[in-house]
């Protein structure tokens, strides 16, 4: 089904009939995924459909800083396919069993109908540096940086230190190298979104870097 432009898994009956509860349905963006969502029965629709548009927030008109050489920058929108056409879209998540423990990087990159996942165990970390070496490895797999790119992640610790001018008391080096490389790119906007909160690129880069971890561990 679609579900605000992104593709979803619907739970039904075993007639084959939504299961509907308080005019809500169960969702999810990948099968084997931990989180599951009830959304309104009005927000979902056929996949032979044409995908719905959402609409574009405006941006917000405070706290909006820049950082390497004005190169990332808040842009404060929700996924909308539309918007994002003519540009890379890179959604980053990092997950660490223990904090610190084993940890894993999942990547997402978007281009047009192209898509390339990345899922990888980084050992033992925390959760912050699994972060930010998703969004180090999001940016290492772009071969082209003449491309408008928007990267979207969910941590509030990343965000601040690479937008908000936040200085890093710990993970310099690599902090460090993700400004530099943020350099390098035409066009380059940071994006912080919500996790968790039914954002369909960022779920599946929780879904790659949750299933790092499970997978180092299982072996």
């Amino acid at each position: 089904m679609w579900f605000k432009a992104n593709k979803v898994w619907m739970a039904v009956d075993s007639q084959g009939k939504p299961d509907i509860k308080d005019g809500k349905v169960l969702i999810k963006y990948q099968l084997k995924q931990d989180y599951e969502y009830w959304v309104n029965q009005n927000n979902v629709s056929p996949i032979d459909s044409p995908p719905p548009k959402t609409k574009i927030h405006q941006k917000r008109k405070t706290g909006k800083k820049k950082s390497a050489k004005g190169k990332a920058s808040d842009e404060a929108t929700p996924w909308d396919q539309a918007a994002y056409e003519d540009k890379v879209c890179i959604f980053t998540d990092g997950a660490s069993s223990g904090n610190p423990g084993p940890s894993g990087i999942g990547v997402l990159l978007r281009y047009g109908g192209h898509e390339k996942e990345i899922s990888q165990f980084i050992g033992n970390a925390t959760n912050n540096i699994a972060e930010l070496k998703a969004i180090q490895a999001g940016l290492s797999a772009m071969k082209n940086t003449d491309i408008p790119v928007r990267l979207f992640t969910d941590s509030k610790y990343a965000y601040g230190l690479l937008v908000l001018g936040w200085k890093p008391r710990k993970n310099q080096e690599i902090v460090d190298s993700i400004k530099k490389a943020i350099t390098k790119f035409k066009d380059l906007k940071i994006i912080k979104v919500k996790g968790h909160s039914g954002h369909g690129g960022n779920e599946k880069a929780d879904f790659l870097a949750t299933s790092a971890v499970k997978k180092a561990q299982s072996e």
